[in-house]
């Protein structure tokens, strides 16, 4: 008996001790402190100086990576402030709540630890952003971007219309009511191999393994909109995601707003969520099934797909679907000015025409290296757009003679459904 109560004893101290002292919320003071300095002076250079001195310098590791993650800085703190006033009076008091909070969380620490026996430490960071994450996740950091995640239909959005026109509605959600599932789900995301998928199918499995996982450890229903609305929606959504998974773009399903065909944002959660339920559902040992999850390689395709297919989610084999996407993907079909491969293009050309089999997206286009790197690369001097019919695009180029020239047209390029463009290689040499 007194054995018993030894090891209960001692799995109550390493499950407390696991989760203890993994909660940092001091970014938040400094933040304020910060500005309200910066709110006693008009000189700009005085106001980044003051976020450098009191938010920055003073920064916890989390904040730090917070910058790095979304690419923050002094001066975009700054505007933001200036920017925004009724917004982050509104927001003030929700923020200064975040210690409130860390018991519960410190619990659903403890409760995934209970599905997941190998999960490792991972400190939990509350930092102020400038509007562009509620959350995410840097090795064994999770992010919590306050000014998003602690908000209620309260907050002020007045000023965020033209800016960030997603986040009113989303505020209408009351997200600070699913902070400790927020929690939950980002720290699913410190225990993958990957947070950052090379396919739209990646993705949304990471994404729905930490959705999934947050529900079953918290033993509650996801408080994001895009769960139930995907779950009565389901046949007509898994007929749109069928015909773009094998993409390299998720700006039609993740990290998006509500301007799609189902006025809903994050659909892609909702399909890897369901990827993810029916999988387990459908496996016998539910702890292996959650390992499985976890510990899945997501980029090695081979992998994604075997996990994908036990799910069942999708009536046909994977294999049907990647041959239908890239019969979709536009192509580049032509250059105007010369052919393509030719070795003695006429030094004064002064444009070059791109011809694509689909009309694009005006506002999508992205160029790169070729395989022979920087030196030999076809610099764009002057963008001279897109056709009335969108099927070509133009740009002006200055080149020299007796030179190898090189340039990738990439899958930034895109259709007007937002499938992306094979890449294509601008390859030539010039005359002498």
């Amino acid at each position: 008996m007194k054995k018993n109560i030894l090891i209960a004893c001692f799995l109550a101290y390493f499950s407390t001790s696991f989760a203890q002292q993994r909660i940092v919320t001091t970014d938040i003071k400094n933040f304020w402190q910060a500005y309200d300095q910066i709110k006693l002076t008009t000189d700009s250079a005085k106001q980044v100086d003051l976020i450098n001195q009191h938010y920055i310098q003073k920064g916890t590791p989390g904040l730090k990576a917070l910058m790095q993650v979304r690419n923050y800085n002094a001066q975009g703190f700054v505007n933001a402030i200036k920017n925004y006033p009724q917004f982050w009076a509104s927001v003030r008091n929700n923020t200064l709540k975040a210690d409130d909070y860390a018991k519960e969380i410190e619990k659903a620490v403890i409760l995934l630890k209970e599905l997941y026996p190998e999960l490792k430490p991972a400190t939990i960071y509350f930092s102020i952003g400038a509007l562009r994450t509620g959350g995410t996740t840097l090795e064994d950091k999770v992010l919590i971007g306050a000014e998003i995640s602690m908000t209620d239909e309260k907050t002020n959005t007045e000023e965020l219309q033209k800016g960030f026109p997603h986040l009113p509605g989303f505020f209408k959600t009351r997200p600070i009511d699913g902070l400790v599932f927020t929690n939950t789900h980002e720290y699913v995301h410190t225990q993958q191999k990957t947070t950052i998928g090379n396919t739209l199918l990646t993705q949304v499995v990471i994404e729905g393994v930490a959705e999934l996982l947050a529900e079953k450890s918290l033993k509650v229903a996801s408080p994001n909109p895009q769960i139930a609305f995907g779950k009565a929606n389901d046949a007509k959504i898994k007929v749109a995601f069928e015909k773009e998974m094998f993409s390299s773009s998720v700006a039609n399903w993740l990290y998006n707003s509500p301007n799609n065909e189902f006025k809903m944002r994050d659909l892609g959660y909702y399909v890897g969520y369901a990827i993810c339920e029916k999988f387990y559902n459908l496996s016998k040992n539910k702890k292996a099934a959650i390992k499985e999850m976890i510990e899945l390689d997501y980029n090695k395709e081979e992998d994604l797909i075997a996990f994908v297919e036990k799910s069942k989610y999708f009536a046909k084999p994977l294999a049907v679907y990647k041959e239908a996407f890239e019969k979709s993907r536009p192509q580049v079909i032509g250059i105007k000015e010369f052919e393509n491969n030719s070795q003695n293009v006429d030094v004064n050309t002064k444009t070059v025409t791109l011809y694509f089999s689909q009309p694009m997206n005006v506002n999508s286009r992205g160029f790169d290296y070729g395989p022979t790197g920087e030196k030999n690369v076809l610099m764009v001097q002057k963008v001279l757009g897109f056709s009335e019919d969108k099927k070509s695009f133009s740009y002006e180029v200055k080149l020299e003679p007796n030179r190898h020239y090189q340039s990738v047209v990439t899958e930034r390029f895109r259709n007007e459904a937002g499938i992306p463009l094979k890449a294509y290689l601008i390859n030539f040499k010039t005359a002498e």
